[in-house]
């Protein structure tokens, strides 16, 4: 469907962005109630640059939204994570939880957008593909967003609306809301590959990148991924932060090159095998953009800077804040927006958001200054990550899964330290 009217479309709220964060934010919203025109500047299917692979906490959101992840239905699953350092590698299994599935899945995201957002439409928002959102329609009596327009002219007209545009996030900058500078910032590459690793039943991590043998070459400043995809393909991709000092100054398809081209030849990686290009994309980190509601703009997922610190996971948390969103706007909504209890309502969305991860993402911000020290990097690999005990703990802090009521001895340290981390 495409907004070729020129007749302002009404709705309860505008939904800016058809990615996870915006697709589920609209699915959220149509089962309140609500009426809902969810918004996309391209046409499905469309190429997006992820490492198409979620834990069991984006897994989580996706049984939630009631989506088929059974392998019947295209969907690899993943029974935990291959981890890589000094030369050798680590299986960890997902752990066993109350609070969440114990398992990953994959799957690549022109696909994957599309199924959520035809999740959406039949939860019974209304999709607008081709609207390309250009600026918000403010109010000058009140200040406050009351609407958009697109690139064509088209103008969407909702008393509430949701940012769920990306980093880019051209309608959050437009309201006056930037990006803050000092927070993390990642960049990441990725491409695909055929290879026999497709069907492993591990996502594999590698916080280590070698440019020959490993400890006997140079470390490169980034961290890669391996995804299977069970389709005969591997996602394969790299990050590196801009805590590292050669964060904008290296080629980074040289150095997934390099990367690849030291696997073992029976894995695939070469250029012969490779499909499609190398293509990257900013991870906005830790809340670097705030804040997550202002005059009637809710900022969801990468809009709102909501990219883990500790391994760039991104879909998750769209999900999940978009969650957030959608129940303070279906709060808001109830009660009568524009009156102080629906502002109220609207600025517990911040303030949940700030609760349930601001301590954790503080943690992380002090951890992507730590490994962007190589020394730290090679002592960590030589003495700590060889332990199990420290594997253990290292897995629930990165992946950020834990139980919160009977959780065992690593759940409680990773809660406490997230509890007293200052939140900012």
């Amino acid at each position: 469907m495409t907004g070729s009217e020129r007749g302002a479309i009404t709705s309860d709220v505008i939904v800016v962005g058809a990615g996870p964060a915006g697709s589920a934010a609209a699915t959220y919203l149509a089962r309140s109630g609500l009426d809902v025109s969810l918004l996309e500047k391209t046409k499905f299917p469309r190429e997006k640059v992820c490492g198409d692979g979620l834990t069991p906490r984006g897994t989580k959101q996706l049984i939630k939204l009631g989506i088929d992840i059974s392998t019947d239905n295209g969907w690899a699953h993943q029974r935990g994570l291959r981890f890589w350092a000094g030369g050798r590698h680590w299986d960890l299994d997902w752990p066993d939880l109350v609070d969440y599935p114990n398992f990953g899945v994959t799957r690549q995201r022109a696909d994957f957008d599309q199924l959520l957002a035809e999740n959406a439409v039949a939860s019974g928002a209304k999709l607008y593909e081709l609207a390309n959102v250009t600026e918000p329609i403010i109010d000058p009596v009140t200040d406050r967003i009351t609407g958009v327009v697109t690139k064509d002219g088209q103008r969407f007209s909702a008393p509430l609306v949701v940012a769920a545009d990306g980093n880019s996030t051209r309608i959050s900058i437009a309201m006056g809301i930037n990006r803050r500078e000092k927070l993390p910032m990642g960049v990441a590459v990725r491409t695909y590959y055929k290879s026999p690793l497709h069907d492993s039943p591990y996502i594999e991590s590698w916080p280590e990148l070698w440019t020959g043998k490993p400890g006997e070459s140079d470390l490169l400043p980034g961290y890669g991924w391996i995804f299977p995809l069970g389709d005969g393909t591997c996602n394969v991709g790299l990050g590196i932060l801009n805590t590292s000092k050669a964060f904008g100054k290296v080629d980074y398809k040289q150095m997934l090159k390099v990367w690849m081209d030291n696997t073992p030849q029976e894995w695939g990686f070469r250029d012969q095998n490779q499909v499609g290009r190398v293509l990257g994309a900013a991870l906005p980190m830790a809340f670097n953009r705030t804040p997550h509601y202002n005059r009637g703009l809710l900022l969801v997922g990468d809009a709102g800077g909501m990219v883990s610190p500790f391994n760039g996971e991104g879909i998750p948390y769209a999900m999940e804040s978009a969650e957030m969103a959608a129940n303070a706007i279906a709060e808001a909504h109830y009660r009568g927006v524009g009156t102080p209890s629906a502002e109220k309502a609207l600025y517990g969305y911040p303030a949940q958001l700030k609760e349930t991860w601001g301590g954790y993402y503080s943690l992380g911000r002090v951890f992507t200054k730590i490994i962007a020290q190589p020394t730290i990097m090679k002592a960590a690999v030589r003495y700590g990550l060889p332990r199990k005990v420290v594997m253990q703990f290292t897995l629930k802090m990165l992946s950020n899964l834990t139980d919160h009521r009977n959780g065992d001895i690593y759940d409680h340290i990773v809660n406490g330290l997230s509890r007293i981390a200052p939140s900012t």
